[in-house]
């Protein structure tokens, strides 16, 4: 049944002049930052703050510390069920390029970085939130993030992901708050300490079961570490230009939307517990409402189940069960 579902990608430039497309998650953080009066100061200021770091980790052959730009592109990707070209946006991703300005290249960069997805919003703010109602304890059904885990190889593995990109994706997100990091003692030159959690977690479940391994890194320079999704070899599948562009793109984000963990005034020591009520932290220029950002994700979940989960419950759940990927 596999042959039924097709994807389609869709690219849009990610800078000072980035307005979000009809289709685009209100949610996701490059749309965020294009909202209200300050839209273009915000971008302006972000992408400003992503060169400015990638300068800093990028520091060979780099005397004045402006040798890169990084360009980004979001590319959104359509699901087909039914092959007649009714499509539904199932993801969005972050493309990442980066400009050297001393030989005149640009370098291909990563894809993944920044991660949304519609049906996520319905897994996590739908479908576990249905599953516990009225329950005492919480729980998490078995076949949480099977039908999102199965979209998302079966996009990797499609001939529209091989003809647009050339690696698998890296996708960077925060540290959870609800577990502990210990430091190790192996360091990279450029993802910098690695640090491992105390426990699994149920973020960490969920994206095992769209083939992504996982492990934490604290950056030169960084305050705290970061959580890399990956297929394959992180260490050695990437170079450590294509590194930067993820760390600085992403870490960037962190900061404006987390900055009691990744804005903070101390870095993490050897133990580290991250905190939203952390208060020795600094607050970017950059306008972000995090609140707000929360609601919309209920909202999108509604979405995905009127027009995605519902209309096409039979044929997703009957794909599913027999996908192999």
């Amino acid at each position: 049944m596999s042959h039924e579902f097709t994807f389609a990608i869709k690219r849009i430039g990610f800078d000072e002049h980035y307005r979000p497309s009809d289709s685009t998650r209100i949610t996701t953080n490059f749309a965020n930052l294009a909202r209200g009066d300050r839209r273009q100061e915000n971008l302006r200021d972000t992408l400003t703050m992503i060169d400015n770091r990638f300068n800093a980790l990028a520091h060979w052959d780099n005397p004045n510390g402006d040798r890169y730009s990084v360009r980004h592109e979001i590319v959104s990707v359509d699901l087909d069920i039914e092959g007649n070209g009714d499509t539904f946006p199932t993801i969005e991703i972050l493309q990442t390029t980066v400009f050297d300005r001393t030989t005149n290249q640009h370098i291909e960069g990563i894809v993944g970085n920044n991660f949304s997805s519609y049906v996520r919003d319905y897994d996590f703010s739908i479908a576990l939130r249905n599953h516990n109602k009225d329950q005492p304890e919480f729980s998490v059904p078995d076949d949480f993030g099977d039908l999102h885990g199965k979209l998302f190889k079966h996009f990797v593995n499609s001939s529209a992901y091989t003809e647009n990109f050339s690696k698998p994706p890296v996708i960077c997100i925060s540290v959870s708050e609800n577990k502990t990091y210990l430091r190790t003692d192996n360091q990279h030159p450029v993802l910098g300490f690695e640090y491992r959690p105390n426990e699994s977690s149920l973020t960490e479940r969920y994206f095992r079961k769209m083939g992504l391994n996982v492990r934490y890194f604290m950056p030169p320079n960084s305050v705290a570490p970061l959580a890399f999704f990956f297929f394959g070899d992180l260490l050695n599948n990437y170079t450590n230009l294509e590194l930067i562009s993820t760390i600085s793109t992403m870490e960037t984000f962190q900061r404006i939307y987390r900055p009691e963990i990744y804005n903070a005034n101390s870095e993490a020591g050897k133990c580290f517990k991250p905190s939203l009520n952390h208060s020795d932290y600094s607050w970017t220029r950059i306008n972000y409402d995090r609140e707000e950002r929360s609601q919309l994700a209920v909202k999108q979940g509604q979405f995905t189940e009127e027009y995605l989960i519902e209309p096409y419950r039979d044929v997703l759940e009957r794909w599913a069960a027999h996908d192999a990927l």
